[in-house]
């Protein structure tokens, strides 16, 4: 890649899922040789902005950049875009949300009540509750095999009880539907055919809400497509950012 090159590629930011783990190598492996960066969530933090804040900081440096949050991640990466940081080139969300998705009552007061648990009762029923509710009859057919087993495996690996409740209450306290015309980036909202836990609503508020927004539905998937169908997942964003300027309008002026 040469210095010319370098200047054309913004720098993609890979903000994590609730889990809090940064993104693996082999999930950002099928983007090749564009710049990337990705980063570990801080641990027992209980409110959006504050995740923003640690993003935002952790970037400072870049000045040409975009934002691709997953999950709890897109919640932050939204949270993040409405500030129009400067620098900020395009946004890409996938499974994510405005505000909280959850609209069950029952489910609702299920989540504070499993989030509170520790030791074995959270390994063992809060982690396996949340592993089924991430799960969708796609996750085995990705380019990486994908279960219930290893979604609860990757929340007992990367996110201490303690982290798993303070960001359940991040979650249920998000709220960033009046502020969506604050986002003035392109912006992709990557969607899976199938997710049980955020539902088709959260996608057609930040639709509804982002003015440049477009939706892309990835067909059979699930909510945790970014590991179990890695390849499909980039060769999305890699079209939307492939549509977009090769220079910052900013930049150029």
């Amino acid at each position: 890649m040469n210095a010319n090159d370098t200047e054309k590629n913004p720098t993609l930011v890979f903000i994590p899922c609730f889990s809090g783990a940064p993104w693996s190598a082999e999930q950002l492996a099928p983007y090749g040789e564009a710049p990337t960066r990705t980063l570990r969530l801080p641990e027992g933090v209980n409110d959006i902005e504050r995740y923003a804040d640690h993003v935002e900081n952790a970037i400072a440096d870049l000045d040409d950049y975009v934002l691709v949050g997953d999950s709890f991640g897109a919640n932050i990466a939204l949270a993040l875009a409405t500030r129009r940081p400067r620098g900020l080139r395009a946004l890409v969300v996938s499974g994510g949300f405005a505000s909280n998705p959850v609209e069950s009552k029952p489910w609702k007061a299920l989540m504070r009540t499993i989030g509170k648990a520790r030791g074995p009762v959270y390994r063992q029923l809060t982690l396996r509750a949340h592993a089924h509710r991430l799960a969708s009859p796609f996750d085995g057919e990705g380019q990486v095999p994908w279960s219930e087993a290893r979604s609860r495996e990757l929340f007992v690996a990367n996110t201490p009880a303690a982290s798993f409740d303070a960001r359940l209450q991040a979650v249920l306290t998000a709220d960033y539907v009046d502020v969506l015309g604050r986002v003035e980036v392109p912006t992709l909202i990557l969607t899976p055919s199938h997710d049980v836990l955020i539902g088709e609503n959260a996608s057609k508020t930040m639709l509804a809400g982002i003015p440049d927004a477009r939706e892309v539905v990835l067909p059979g998937t699930g909510h945790m497509f970014r590991f179990s169908h890695p390849a499909t997942y980039a060769a999305a964003v890699k079209d939307f950012l492939a549509t977009q300027p090769t220079t910052r309008q900013d930049a150029d002026a």
